[in-house]
């Protein structure tokens, strides 16, 4: 965007947005597994990285660009790269991070096949991962290594929603040159940005708040300088679980209504959770608005709303 500090409604509706052929207010979909050369010239030079545009759709498209400009936009991050699904992100991310035989400090709180993933496939190339409480800043600072390269957050974490304070965890693992992965997903930049709390890397499942119409499945990384976006677009590229455009076009559409819907969720959640609270049959509620959270002050600090998830036990257990 041009215009100088926006509010984030109007990063919402316009951010990513460029001038296109025709003059189309909306990033045309640019439907293409393969872009033409004007020359074999220019097909050299864009080879060699002397000339910026688009070669392969796998490596980058207009469309795509477009929603991965506005997310990072909206992360306050350098790039953005849109990835097949949440996982595939997550994948990338921690490829690109890690090498065989370093370790990584994860929150016990996490999305379950981001822990699969760790336990089951990283862990065949001698990556080990240590589980902590994230909300509890001295055992993440207690399970650091000195192999350790990565610190996995997922705050408000999943299903607990326990929040970790990504500031304090942040000055932590710098001091130890480790980077912070946060996955923003329960959240979405409307309500927290992790990048400007000191993580290195924000991952989101853009399947949830951030498309927000239940007919997309992808994921994103938000990455905060030129050399990791290099270095990650480098990975995503070999790796290949690139977003494809009609995806990336949707997703780039639902986040136009992204701040409203997050203050409308919120809004529903906070009379629900303070329904369940005074319910009878039921034993705890978590919900980061509810003075009762372990960490609601955490969530104050970093949390512009406290957001659409809750999480609550009945009384009894299952039966």
């Amino acid at each position: 965007m041009s215009h100088k500090n926006p509010n984030i409604e109007s990063k919402c509706v316009h951010s990513g947005i460029k001038e296109y052929q025709y003059g189309p207010v909306v990033p045309p979909i640019y439907q293409t597994s393969t872009f033409k050369f004007e020359s074999t010239s220019h097909g050299a030079a864009l080879f060699k990285g002397e000339e910026k545009g688009y070669i392969y759709t796998r490596m980058s498209n207009p469309t795509i660009e477009a929603m991965e400009d506005a997310i990072a936009d909206l992360e306050e991050g350098y790039k953005a790269l849109g990835c097949a699904s949440g996982m595939a992100a997550i994948h990338t991310a921690l490829a690109t991070l890690l090498n065989a035989g370093d370790h990584v400090v994860c929150s016990k709180s996490v999305y379950g096949p981001t822990a699969t993933l760790l336990s089951t496939v990283f862990s065949r190339f001698d990556i080990e991962t240590t589980y902590v409480s994230g909300s509890n800043i001295e055992d993440v600072r207690e399970a650091i290594r000195s192999n350790t390269k990565v610190i996995y957050l997922e705050t408000p974490g999943n299903p607990t929603l326990e929040i970790t304070d990504i500031e304090e965890v942040s000055k932590i693992a710098h001091a130890n040159n480790i980077k912070v992965v946060v996955d923003n997903t329960f959240m979405s930049p409307a309500l927290q940005k992790p990048i400007t709390l000191g993580a290195d890397v924000v991952v989101h499942s853009l399947t949830k708040f951030l498309n927000g119409h239940a007919d997309v499945v992808g994921g994103i990384i938000v990455v905060k300088d030129e050399q990791s976006y290099k270095n990650f677009r480098k990975v995503l590229n070999q790796l290949g679980g690139v977003i494809d455009p009609f995806n990336a076009f949707l997703v780039h559409r639902g986040i136009k209504t992204l701040a409203l819907r997050m203050e409308r969720h919120t809004e529903n959640a906070i009379k629900i959770a303070k329904y369940l609270e005074e319910h009878p049959k039921v034993k705890w509620v978590r919900y980061p608005g509810l003075k009762s959270h372990p960490q609601y002050n955490v969530g104050q600090k970093q949390h512009k709303l406290p957001g659409g998830m809750i999480t609550f036990e009945l009384k009894g257990g299952y039966q």
